[in-house]
């Protein structure tokens, strides 16, 4: 571990946790480690939108409706359309700096650009919990899917000795554990290679809702609309409030800012047209779910699709086909999750606020390789062995700061940059990018106090990190403090 460099001359600590870089400056270091290589650029429009559609797609349209039905009704599909444009307003914003800063750090990136390092620190660190505690807490669902489908496919199931953490009934969750290695072992191939498979698995997950629509509509009784909003239009807002977090994810594509072929075209098209196909097909399943079953049989302890699709058919033969659909589509988060979290890490390493080893580019795959191994080992373990619980609720604070963050970045870099060039730009803003920063605020309010313990406690390790490490190694640091880098083993 190299000796940190002091901080510069003269230079305030308010000074140096307000440093930014510069937007020329993060685009033109875009693609690039910290050994000489270079991510590569292979990932077309369709590719950027998989990524999303793969993180946002999973197991929320598959159990989701057990939760929301009772608080909304037949209204649920309303309650849909309001998260979505709930999410829209932030999906604008992450469009307009997609656009303009095409870099792998997402949001991250945007804040150092707009909002100082200590702040992009703060968001970073957000994003790995984000990132970190979902993809274990996806592939603990995962197991859970995995065993139905043996069940109605051969009769038996993993014994959850094998299948539950300690403290859940079991020694290792070792479908878990292996479903983020291979997820790490497929992203080890090449983002290229890794985008096709997520597309393929993304193409399957889409096919099997549109299966549940085809034969969910044969069973489709209109009377179940006859009373559209039996609990009113709070019973729509609640369901609306617990439907949002099923819309995380479409920022996944922002990660892939230096491995898109035409980034700024493309990335904010994939952002927000992931959106409107995600929104579409939840709108498109409540509505034929609701029509085959009266909104009164939903409980949140079925796998209500699933068993949907069993009453429809008098038989169990579709419910073990969703039940196959719905192990594909889990992978794909689990992967495009991943994804994500290696490439923000990989920026952060590269403006040196954490170890260099995370920016190392290999020669041959283009792909960070120490990076995505480590990721999938921690991911992997904390999955196989840590009863996520309450855990798994901080992921939505830490993604709402973030979005909460970017839409304040819009507006910084409007008025600090009005002549740099936008490829897209949000429309009436300021308005727009402040009504989504009073979204995330709101949903950050009504989240339960154990989550803010768990979200504070974390912060305060992260900013412990930043001041003994972080701060002093950064490369705005170590360049105002006209002390050369060193490389850390």
């Amino acid at each position: 571990m190299s000796v940190a460099p002091p901080p510069a001359t003269g230079q305030s600590l308010i000074g140096s946790l307000m440093r930014r870089k510069p937007v020329e400056r993060l685009v033109a270091e875009g693609g690039h480690g910290v050994d000489g290589g270079g991510l590569r650029r292979t990932m077309t429009m369709w590719q950027l939108t998989t990524i999303s559609i793969g993180a946002t797609l999973g197991t929320g349209i598959f159990v989701v409706l057990g939760e929301a039905v009772p608080k909304a009704g037949p209204a649920v599909t309303l309650s849909f359309v309001i998260a979505g444009l709930t999410a829209l307003f932030s999906a604008l914003s992450y469009a307009e700096l997609a656009g303009t800063i095409p870099v792998a750090g997402s949001s991250y990136s945007y804040a150092y650009a707009t909002l100082g390092e200590v702040i992009a620190w703060v968001c970073g660190w957000c994003l790995i919990l984000e990132y970190g505690v979902s993809i274990a807490a996806v592939a603990v669902g995962w197991g859970e899917y995995l065993n139905e489908f043996l069940n109605g496919t051969f009769g038996f199931t993993i014994p959850d000795t094998f299948a539950a953490p300690p403290g859940s009934g079991g020694y290792i969750n070792l479908p878990s554990l292996i479903l983020v290695l291979l997820a790490g072992v497929v992203l080890l191939g090449g983002s290229k290679e890794s985008a096709r498979v997520n597309s393929i698995m993304v193409m399957v997950k889409i096919a099997a809702l549109l299966l549940f629509c085809a034969v969910g509509l044969t069973g489709f009784r209109s009377g179940n609309y006859s009373d559209f909003m039996p609990l009113g239009m709070s019973g729509v807002s609640a369901a609306a409030a617990t439907l949002f977090f099923s819309y995380i994810g479409f920022d996944a594509a922002s990660t892939a800012g230096e491995e898109a072929k035409n980034p700024q075209r493309d990335l904010p098209r994939a952002i927000l047209l992931s959106l409107g196909i995600v929104t579409a097909l939840y709108v498109l399943v409540a509505f034929v779910a609701i029509g085959a079953r009266p909104w009164t049989g939903f409980t949140s302890t079925e796998a209500t699709l699933a068993a949907i699709m069993n009453e429809v058919t008098g038989q169990t033969f579709w419910g073990t086909v969703l039940a196959a659909g719905a192990v594909i589509s889990i992978a794909s988060v689990v992967l495009a999750v991943l994804y994500g979290q290696t490439r923000i890490l990989f920026a952060m390493s590269r403006d040196g606020l954490v170890p260099k080893s995370f920016a190392k580019i290999h020669a041959r795959t283009g792909v960070p390789r120490i990076n995505t191994i480590w990721v999938s080992l921690f991911c992997g373990v904390l999955a196989a062995v840590v009863p996520l619980g309450e855990l798994a609720d901080a992921t939505s604070i830490g993604t709402l700061f973030a979005f909460a963050l970017v839409n304040v970045s819009v507006i910084v870099l409007r008025y600090t940059r009005p002549n740099l060039r936008r490829t897209f730009r949000v429309p009436f803003a300021p308005v727009f990018p402040v009504i989504g920063f009073l979204l995330c605020g709101w949903m950050m309010v009504s989240l339960r106090a154990v989550t803010w313990t768990v979200f504070g406690l974390w912060m305060a390790v992260g900013l412990v990190i930043y001041f003994a490490y972080g701060r002093s190694r950064s490369r705005l640091a170590v360049e105002a403090a006209g002390t050369p880098a060193t490389e850390e083993k």
